[in-house]
């Protein structure tokens, strides 16, 4: 299966990429002025210096990023598309949305997002209240938009939730749809500072038995006929998931009482998750795991989860090697995590393989891993040129980077290919270890570098690194004295 989305809609306005708004700025400026700027509340705000268009299109205010450390970072964040938006709304209150807490707005939310995708695009506009709600679906040029106050409150009706192609835990499969989802869609966003609460999704959304999936791929059954509702298994479904889609705006909401990955963006192209805040309250949590995505950008999120916080994903086992996309081009700027393992994972579904990564920026505290790169040799995959500077992590309940090749014990004939880690101006205070990387006899990781970092409270002084080739420190101190390698 290609990462490259079906394009089942014409897009209203052409997608810009941050290079492109930078070139163009200041010609358009004039043209863009007139143009209004919707705030969180849906009102007219004030002008914003960045992601000026022209024309009748709507523009979107973001978080600022600082200029990266790695030039090629700078160019993956500048290159990665964002979505515009025509200025006209659609007010879900038009199509019948009740804001009560206790009516079914499934249908109203579908008719709304309907004729704004069939209008040429604009934003779905969600006023103040709490909206009962089963799984919202978005097309092409749709900008769904809570305003402060507005709560989704996701129902407990499972035939609110239509079988979509989905994946669990790395393997594609049909199964209930996730709250917020796209199949080969582009141009799309969900915006605002109001909430999403998947609670009462819990009746229905249940389960882990991933097994029986890879008893079906082990059959050969295609993805379309891995059906879960009634096999009698039960796999749960993620909270927000564009799936092969292009251009791709998750912005400014929070998540509630997600019963398991959170966002969870697969097989898309230039999707940037900004000011996002994820909460953990059920274990198998993920923030968010962009799986076989390409151009990637994290900003200035509030990452809670009940497992990884970001947990970078492209596919597991045999079933990843048959779509075999890498996630790639990824860059993690200002967010904070909290979720008790790692802060920044690389796995353990990378069948795919995971390349160019970049982390800046973080502070990762507690946590159990800043960097948790992890497979095995039934996994397989791929994790390379991953690079991390300025982070902040403390209380690290194993190490502050963490690398394994023996992930939950299980063994096949495919080698893990890791290699190229570097941690740059980075701190950690209390933790076990700084670095325990392992490889494999035969297989070794290749390239661990550290430079100007400082280690205190580290338990065990000495790190652990067996059957790792080129390591590299320089200007690095673990509880005051410094480790040359």
């Amino acid at each position: 299966m290609s990462s490259t989305p079906d394009r089942r809609d014409d897009v209203a306005r052409p997608a810009v990429s941050r290079r492109g708004l930078l070139a163009a700025g200041a010609a358009v400026l004039g043209a863009a002025a007139a143009v209004p700027l919707l705030d969180a509340t849906g009102a007219q705000a004030a002008p914003a210096p960045r992601r000026l268009l022209a024309g009748s299109v709507t523009r979107v205010r973001t978080s600022a990023i600082p200029v990266l450390p790695w030039p090629a970072a700078n160019t993956i964040v500048a290159d990665t598309k964002l979505p515009a938006f025509p200025s006209a709304t659609f007010p879900v209150a038009s199509y019948g949305a009740v804001a009560d807490g206790k009516t079914d707005n499934t249908a109203a939310f579908a008719k709304a997002i309907a004729a704004c995708n069939a209008a040429g695009g604009g934003h779905v506009t969600v006023p103040a209240g709490t909206y009962v709600t089963g799984a919202i679906h978005l097309l092409s040029n749709v900008d769904l938009h809570l305003a402060s106050g507005a709560t989704l409150k996701f129902s407990g009706d499972a035939s609110k939730y239509p079988l979509v192609l989905t994946r669990y835990e790395g393997i594609e499969c049909m199964n209930r749809s996730p709250m917020i989802y796209a199949h080969g869609a582009s141009n799309i966003a969900l915006t605002g500072s109001g909430t999403l609460d998947a609670s009462g999704t819990s009746s229905w959304n249940q389960g882990s038995d991933r097994a029986y999936l890879e008893t079906l791929v082990a059959k050969g059954v295609p993805a379309n006929q891995r059906v879960v509702p009634g096999s009698g298994h039960q796999m749960r479904s993620t909270f927000v998931e564009p799936y092969s889609c292009d251009t791709v705006l998750i912005q400014g909401v929070t998540l509630h009482n997600s019963r398991f990955w959170q966002l969870h963006p697969t097989l898309c192209t230039n999707v940037t998750v900004d000011s996002v805040t994820t909460s953990a309250t059920n274990s198998n949590t993920d923030g968010c795991d962009p799986e076989c995505c390409d151009h990637v950008v994290i900003q200035n999120c509030t990452l809670g989860a009940g497992d990884d916080n970001i947990a970078i994903k492209s596919g597991r086992d045999a079933d990843g090697r048959r779509i075999n996309t890498p996630s790639q081009n990824i860059v993690i700027v200002g967010c904070h995590m909290s979720g008790p393992w790692g802060a920044v994972s690389c796995g353990s579904e990378l069948t795919g393989g995971i390349r160019n990564v970049y982390a800046y920026k973080i502070v990762a505290n507690p946590t159990r891993y800043a960097l948790y790169v992890k497979s095995n040799t039934q996994r397989g995959g791929f994790a390379t040129n991953i690079n991390l500077d300025s982070i902040t992590a403390g209380n690290q309940k194993g190490a502050f980077a963490f690398v394994t090749m023996t992930y939950n014990g299980q063994h096949g004939s495919n080698n893990p290919d890791f290699g190229g880690f570097s941690v740059t101006n980075s701190t950690c205070d209390k933790a076990p270890y700084a670095f325990d990387v392992t490889g494999l006899s035969g297989d070794p990781v290749h390239g661990v570098t550290a430079s100007h970092c400082t280690f205190t409270n580290i338990a065990h002084g000495a790190d652990v690194m067996s059957n790792v080739t080129g390591v590299s420190f320089s200007n690095v101190t673990i509880n005051g004295k410094t480790v040359t390698k």
